[in-house]
C-alpha cells in the first residue's frame, strides 16, 4: 500500500481524498458530465453524435439501472464531487471508465479497474478508440493485450477501436 492510499468504501483501496461507492440514480448528472468532459478533454477529434440532454437520458435509463455495476469515485468527505466512474456490462466486459480531466494520473484510474476486475467472473474486455493513445497506454500497463482491430463501423462515431482482453 502506498502513503497516499486510504480505505475506501466497502474496505475497497482508494487514493487519500477518494472514497468508492457503488453509484445511485442521483448520480445521473455527475456521471454524465464526467463522460462529456472526459471525452472532450481526451478525444476532441470524436462527432457529437447526441446531445447532453440525451447522454443524460442514456445514463440515467439505460447505463445506471441496467449495468451489472457501477463504482465512482469521489472527493472524500460530505458533498464530494464525482471524480470518475467505471461500469462492468455482463459478467466481463468494461463498459466504460472516464475521469474527469482533472483527476488524472491520481491513482483512481487504476482503483476503478480493480473494482471492477474484483467483480468480473474471469478475465475482462474493453473496447478504445484507436487513437486514445492515453486510455490504450493505461490498459496495456494493467495487463490488458490487444487481441482484434475494427475499421469504426461497430460504434456509432465511426472511429476505429481496438477490443482488449485481460486473462483472468
Amino acid at each position: 500500500m502506498r502513503v497516499t492510499e486510504s480505505m475506501g468504501a466497502g474496505g475497497a483501496m482508494a487514493p487519500a481524498g477518494v472514497r468508492l461507492r457503488r453509484a445511485t440514480p442521483a448520480d445521473a448528472e455527475a456521471v454524465t458530465r464526467v463522460f462529456l468532459d472526459s471525452r472532450a478533454a481526451a478525444m476532441p477529434y470524436l462527432p457529437r453524435v447526441h446531445s447532453d440532454e440525451d447522454t443524460l437520458a442514456w445514463i440515467t435509463h439505460v447505463v445506471l439501472p441496467t449495468s451489472t455495476a457501477v463504482w465512482v469515485a469521489e472527493e472524500a468527505g460530505e458533498g464530494g464531487e464525482l471524480l470518475g466512474f467505471a461500469v462492468l456490462a455482463g459478467d466481463d466486459e468494461l463498459d466504460h471508465l472516464y475521469l474527469r480531466p482533472d483527476a488524472l494520473r491520481r491513482g483512481i484510474g487504476s482503483r476503478l479497474l480493480a473494482e471492477v476486475r474484483g467483480a468480473a467472473k474471469g478475465g475482462l474486455e474493453l473496447y478504445v478508440f484507436q487513437r486514445n493513445a492515453a486510455a490504450r497506454a493505461f490498459y496495456e500497463r494493467h495487463g490488458f493485450t490487444a487481441v482484434a482491430f475494427d475499421d469504426g463501423a461497430r460504434n456509432e462515431e465511426n472511429e476505429p477501436d481496438v477490443l482488449y482482453r485481460l486473462r483472468p
